[in-house]
């Protein structure tokens, strides 16, 4: 038998939420408003300063939408760039 070294299937799976995340998310959603929600009713105020609802809304923006991942391209380029500048004219 090896020792060391990855085995497959060893672990915790990918994604999965350890104990104290757990505990944590649920203490916080328990208390009644996560922070989320308040920087999401700050933002939604209309009677607050329009700078305190900006900064509210950049704040939240990452955890209601998430970045775009970058893409790579794996297939073969069949025009390039001059010919397809070409093909506009």
């Amino acid at each position: 038998m090896a020792r060391g070294g990855k085995r497959e299937g060893a672990g915790r799976p990918v994604g999965a939420a350890n104990l104290a995340k757990v505990e944590r998310e649920a203490a916080i959603a328990a208390s009644g408003m996560t922070p989320l929600d308040y920087m999401l009713q700050v933002m939604r105020d209309s009677a607050a300063d329009e700078a305190k609802r900006l900064d509210a809304a950049k704040a939240a923006a990452p955890y209601v939408h998430p970045r775009l991942s970058a893409v790579e391209h794996s297939g073969e380029m069949t025009l390039s760039h001059e010919a397809w500048l070409a093909e506009l004219k």
